[in-house]
């Protein structure tokens, strides 16, 4: 049987000249799914893109071969590409906010495939989006077809998606960062959406840097660095004994509980700096935390307390209050009802209730590292401003201090004059950080910190924290939908539900013994690479 798709020699080029894909060769034949792995930059968006004519008006393609479908698609101009996007090959993005129209309708934007391939009589179309949203298991799908983008979940969007993609019925599709930042028991049934269509017959190309995920569902791994295939093969030999150094650094990265006390960034085993927590030295403490939004009960009362050198890590889905806690403590909330205090014994500062003349000047002790640092930066400020404006040194002190903090985050001077838009992320987040630790807070709130990051940046950033934490002694309070993330730098753990703290204790005990129905269906919905080395 010949493949389904055929890539010999891809090259794609854009001005400046960047080489972004380099002479990327593959195969994938009818019903298998070929897993593309590997970091931002490594080149496995622009080859996916490529595949479907998508690589942008500046790229230049070239290639020996490029087939799909038994169609040879390199003199293919812009209404040959139109007639096979959608009916050849779907492609589902990260994104369903952005890739989805906010003027139109769940419904209408399936039914716009429809239209647009002559699939159906008109009349017909409104049962069979329906049917194809009940097909990615999306509830009521008759309302929400009727609803907008934005009244959707994450999920749901990406849900409805995913139906848009497969509505002409295409051999394959492609699936580019399609779990990215979603919980983990969304991700788990995104997945095994994926795996269903497979089992229906589809070819599935997914593109992720998520080597847990890959292991999943994926019968074959690619993986890409700097626009070149280095490694590829059956999954489970991949994962399990890889053979490039790169692999092996992109594994030794992943963070889970055997990697606790263990540095990420580095592949032979080597140990993080031992912490010096002090279980009686109170730095936060939250007592009866309520909040109400008119009819809903967003956070319903959650108490915990905070130590020097500690890391408590909470978990839970979109939607279980976790983000408000956090919000709570930092003062940009007030809660409907219960107590914050910074510090503990006489110096105890009461953080709720109290006009925010009386918080500011303690505002130092207590810190943030966001999961989006673009968005929470302002664009026209240079990294020394967006530093040193935390800072109460002033002229050349303020400099020589900004300096210090980012080569403490392994940065240097050099980054002084940059923007945040010309750092990449990794960057952006250790500037995040530089600028949090700058004030040497009490407590650092990191939400979400690498969520949005790849493998080895986010394992770059958890060491550096560790160290920052060795160092200073600073309080960790750290939110992430991420369990392995959690397991890897928490002491103590809080697993919320629908505003409530279900479970509780130290991080070890909770996730290997769970008590809690929910807890228990978390750690089941996580997918984890020792499935693939068991041969699972």
């Amino acid at each position: 049987m010949a493949p389904l798709l055929s890539v010999q020699d891809l090259h794609v080029t854009f001005p400046g000249p960047v080489q972004a894909v380099r002479g990327v060769s593959f195969d994938i034949e009818p019903g298998e799914c070929v897993a593309l792995v590997g970091e931002s930059g490594s080149g496995k968006s622009v080859t996916a893109r490529t595949l479907v004519g998508l690589a942008g008006p500046a790229a230049q393609v070239r290639a020996a071969r490029l087939t799909l479908d038994g169609r040879d698609t390199l003199g293919f101009g812009e209404r040959d590409w139109r007639r096979l996007r959608g009916r050849v090959a779907g492609l589902v993005l990260q994104d369903a906010l952005v890739s989805l129209d906010p003027l139109n309708t769940v419904g209408a934007e399936i039914g716009e495939v429809l239209r647009a391939h002559g699939i159906g009589r008109p009349a017909d179309r409104p049962a069979r989006v329906a049917e194809l949203l009940s097909a990615v298991h999306v509830p009521d799908p008759e309302e929400r077809a009727r609803q907008y983008p934005h009244q959707l979940s994450g999920g749901l969007r990406q849900r409805a998606l995913i139906a848009s993609a497969i509505a002409a019925d295409p051999p394959l599709l492609i699936a580019d960062e399609p779990t990215t930042a979603l919980d983990v028991t969304v991700q788990a049934q995104l997945l095994d959406l994926l795996a269903e269509r497979r089992a229906a017959g589809s070819t599935v190309l997914l593109v992720s840097h998520d080597l847990a995920v890959v292991s999943r569902i994926a019968d074959r791994v690619l993986v890409m660095r700097a626009g070149e295939i280095v490694e590829q093969g059956p999954t489970a030999q991949v994962l399990a004994a890889p053979a490039h150094p790169y692999t092996r650094l992109l594994l030794a990265a992943v963070p889970t509980a055997e990697s606790r006390g263990r540095r990420l960034s580095v592949t032979e085993p080597e140990p993080l700096p031992p912490r010096n927590v002090e279980p009686d030295r109170i730095v936060l403490s939250a007592s009866g935390l309520h909040k109400w939004y008119r009819t809903r009960h967003a956070v319903d009362d959650v108490s915990f307390t905070l130590a020097r050198g500690e890391t408590l890590g909470v978990v839970g889905e979109s939607g279980s209050g976790k983000t408000t806690v956090a919000r709570i403590a930092l003062g940009l909330v007030e809660p409907s009802a219960g107590t914050i205090c910074l510090g503990s014994g006489s110096g105890q500062v009461d953080w709720t209730g109290v006009p925010e003349r009386r918080r500011r000047p303690h505002r130092r002790r207590l810190q943030v590292i966001a999961q989006d640092p673009l968005s929470s930066f302002d664009p026209r400020y240079t990294v020394e401003r967006l530093v040193g404006e935390a800072l109460l040194e002033r002229g050349r002190a303020r400099r020589d201090r900004v300096v210090e903090l980012l080569e403490r985050v392994g940065l240097g001077a050099e980054h002084l004059g940059r923007h945040p838009r010309a750092l990449s992320g990794g960057q952006r987040q250790r500037v995040a950080i530089a600028r949090a630790i700058g004030p040497r807070p009490d407590v650092l709130v990191c939400d979400e910190p690498v969520s949005a990051l790849d493998v080895s940046i986010q394992a770059q950033v958890l060491d550096l924290l560790a160290d920052l934490q060795a160092a200073d002694g600073t309080a960790l309070l750290f939110i992430s939908h991420d369990l392995g993330v959690i397991h890897h730098v928490a002491d103590r753990v809080l697993v919320m539900h629908d505003g409530r703290v279900v479970e509780q204790g130290p991080v070890t005990d909770v996730f290997t013994d769970p008590a809690h129905e929910y807890t228990k269906s978390l750690l089941a919905a996580v997918p984890t690479l020792d499935r693939v080395s068991n041969g699972t």
